[in-house]
């Protein structure tokens, strides 16, 4: 009698579950196709960061800045790929959530408390930088198509940009989202080659200089620490690529890790199109004068900065979606599995305008874009994109000692923690820097 009464609660407790995630917007829906996940990891991983890239270079210089960026997409993709084969690792199960994947390499409580604070951070951190992008960007296309225009503060235009994701956070799932993410797709690709093309149409500078920004060894030091910070921020996709793989169908036949790679593929093959010629042909234009954006360093043709502008606004617009539909997917099964409040389109409205206006009015007060950028960049986005993904492959897949698989990871793991250390130091710095002369609200 108690076993048919445990085995009778047990299935109760189950088909709950399955309830809530047929609710919940990762696991709602599961029919997605191989190119959806292709244009959610561009819309992930081909950020505002691009723009920054130039700059990054002109704290390395060429040596140190091209090799970094070549050993960040290579590691990078390394990782993801291991995440993606790891997605269904538990028989009968779909690892969904990147806090799921911690947990079966952890334990169910320390791989909630080790993974989560982290992603949230990265995810929250994007959306926030993304605020601040948004609205900066509205800015320059406004004072570039009407250079005559009354000044207004940086913070309406964030506002005016944060209004938008009022509307759009109320779609329910990441399927839901695939046309603003295509487009937002579109757009990166598009603003990167004008970028990088209106860098070579202006040519080298006249007085182009190579060598480091800063004056001082103390500086230098600082700048190049910041620099590795701004270049892990621009590999920032594995936060939700177990999320974007929820979506799609999966069969013992046709495991989701195939559809899943070979939208991983094209979406990294247009990460190289977008990241290498802005990076190197910007610094190459500009020196070390170059502008933390790109854009405002290329001034005209006037018309084609604010087609580029809009481009970036469109794409941050999308971006911003990507990564706040799993914090969605975090808040919403708080509130149903551990507060037991009902899953209801009310609970939906109330969590999602919360969080919008949050990260809009943190933005708005913290609009240090550069800074930024290098401070997430090193302490949020090394652990989990380059070297939790292999902790967990060690914890879960248990590779011989000293194999080539061992060795790969524990070169990531050692890479991924002086990162992790060392970036958010310079851009630490270049924040107190910024905030120095700076007036909340400005």
């Amino acid at each position: 009698m108690e076993i048919n009464h445990r085995s009778a609660k047990h299935e109760r407790s189950v088909d709950d579950d399955k309830d809530i995630n047929d609710w919940l917007p990762i696991t709602s829906s599961r029919n997605a196709k191989w190119w959806y996940s292709a244009f959610h990891n561009v819309t992930a991983m081909v950020g505002a960061g691009v723009l920054g890239l130039p700059y990054a270079m002109s704290e390395l210089g060429w040596g140190p800045g091209i090799t970094i960026m070549i050993l960040s997409w290579v590691i990078t993709l390394y990782t993801l790929w291991q995440m993606v084969e790891m997605h269904e690792v538990v028989p009968g199960k779909r690892l969904d959530r990147y806090h799921e994947l911690g947990q079966a390499a952890f334990g169910e409580k320390l791989g909630l408390w080790i993974v989560v604070p982290q992603q949230l951070m990265v995810e929250v951190g994007v959306n926030i930088v993304y605020m601040v992008t948004g609205g900066k960007s509205l800015q320059k296309f406004l004072y570039t198509v009407c250079p005559h225009c009354k000044k207004i503060r940086t913070t309406w235009f964030i506002a005016i940009f944060g209004s938008v994701h009022f509307f759009l956070s109320h779609l329910p799932n990441f399927n839901s989202i695939a046309v603003v993410s295509l487009a937002a797709a579109i757009m990166s690709l598009s603003y990167s080659t004008i970028a990088w093309v209106a860098s070579v149409k202006k040519g080298v500078q006249p007085d182009v200089e190579y060598k480091s920004r800063a004056s001082t060894s103390t500086g230098r030091m600082f700048q190049f620490l910041s620099a590795l910070g701004d270049i892990a921020f621009a590999f920032a996709g594995h936060n939700v690529v177990l999320e974007i793989q929820a979506t799609l169908p999966t069969s013992p036949e046709k495991p989701s890790k195939k559809p899943m790679w070979k939208g991983v593929i094209f979406a990294y093959i247009v990460v190289a199109l977008c990241y290498f010629p802005v990076a190197f042909i910007g610094y190459w234009a500009f020196g070390n004068s170059v502008e933390d954006n790109i854009l405002i360093s290329l001034e005209k043709p006037a018309w084609l900065i604010a087609a580029a502008n809009m481009f970036v606004v469109v794409h941050v617009i999308g971006s911003y979606q990507v990564f706040a539909m799993p914090v969605f997917d975090m808040l919403e099964s708080f509130l149903v599995k551990k507060l037991n409040i009902k899953p209801s389109r009310l609970l939906r409205i109330f969590t999602r305008t919360s969080y919008v206006l949050t990260t809009m009015i943190l933005a708005m007060a913290f609009p240090f874009f550069g800074g930024l950028l290098g401070f997430f960049g090193g302490f949020a986005f090394a652990p989990t994109t380059y070297y939790l993904p292999c902790i967990i492959w060690l914890a879960i897949k248990k590779p011989r000692k000293f194999s080539l698989s061992w060795i790969i990871n524990w070169i990531c793991i050692i890479l991924g923690v002086i990162l992790m250390v060392l970036a958010p130091i310079g851009a630490l710095r270049g924040i107190i820097l910024t905030a120095r002369g700076y007036k909340f609200f400005s």
